[in-house]
């Protein structure tokens, strides 16, 4: 992966090619390798565009990278779908306990405690908040692609799984953690086309590669993705 170094900072980035857009944009998030998006320029070009923004994603690596709180508060934000969202915290007795729901800008959580909420408490309930998303969406998503790929499962199940994103059996059973709602949809249908070549090979061998390549030609980039995101594997 290639790197910048601005004075004492090391800007480490990757490229994803998009040329719907007409102009390039830097992403910067916590613990990740800058990304740099936009229409299709060799690595020296990226190397430009990089130095050029250098000064304000030292500034938003700094801000990004400070120390985790253990608490969630009004203006935390919390991630879902490839993005992260502000969140407002509400106090409300009438909960017994914490409900998060989302209206496609920001996370409203309301809370029967006064004050910020513990992370150990948010966690398991954003947790919930994906389960419930997975099991509203990815259905759709699945049958697509059965029906775009010719490949079959014999069912699926959202299950929380300890070290992996996805994950197909023996007998073609397609098992997809929801913490995969936190990836954005290109990589999420990545996902499930991976776990759906798996149907006809287990191994990932070279057979199983080409057949992720007849299906997804620009696998590797989404793979990239799931890859940097670390904690588990596909």
């Amino acid at each position: 992966m290639p790197v910048f170094n601005y004075g004492t900072t090391q800007i480490e980035w990757w490229f994803k090619k998009d040329n719907k857009l007409k102009n390039h944009y830097v992403t910067v998030e916590r613990d990740k390798a800058v990304l740099l998006r936009g229409p299709d320029v060799d690595e020296q070009q990226q190397h430009e565009l990089i130095k050029q923004r250098a000064r304000w994603i030292k500034q938003k690596l700094a801000e990004v990278n400070q120390p985790i709180k253990d608490e969630i508060v009004t203006g935390s934000r919390a991630v879902y779908r490839g993005r992260s969202y502000y969140c407002e915290v509400i106090y409300d007795d009438s909960v017994k306990r914490l409900e998060i729901t989302f209206n496609h800008s920001k996370f409203s959580i309301r809370t029967p405690k006064k004050g910020a909420i513990p992370l150990s408490e948010f966690k398991p309930e954003l947790e919930r908040f994906y389960a419930r998303k997975a099991a509203q969406k990815l259905a759709a998503r699945i049958n697509y692609w059965q029906k775009e790929t010719d490949l079959e499962a014999l069912t699926f199940n959202i299950k929380k799984l300890k070290s992996r994103w996805g994950n197909c059996t023996e007998n073609n059973v397609i098992e997809l953690n929801p913490k995969i709602m936190e990836f954005s949809g290109k990589v999420i249908d990545y996902i499930i086309v991976h776990e759906l070549c798996h149907t006809i090979e287990k191994k990932h061998n070279k057979e199983f590669w080409s057949l992720v390549s007849s299906h997804l030609p620009d696998w590797k980039k989404y793979h990239e993705e799931v890859e940097q995101a670390g904690k588990m594997e596909l």
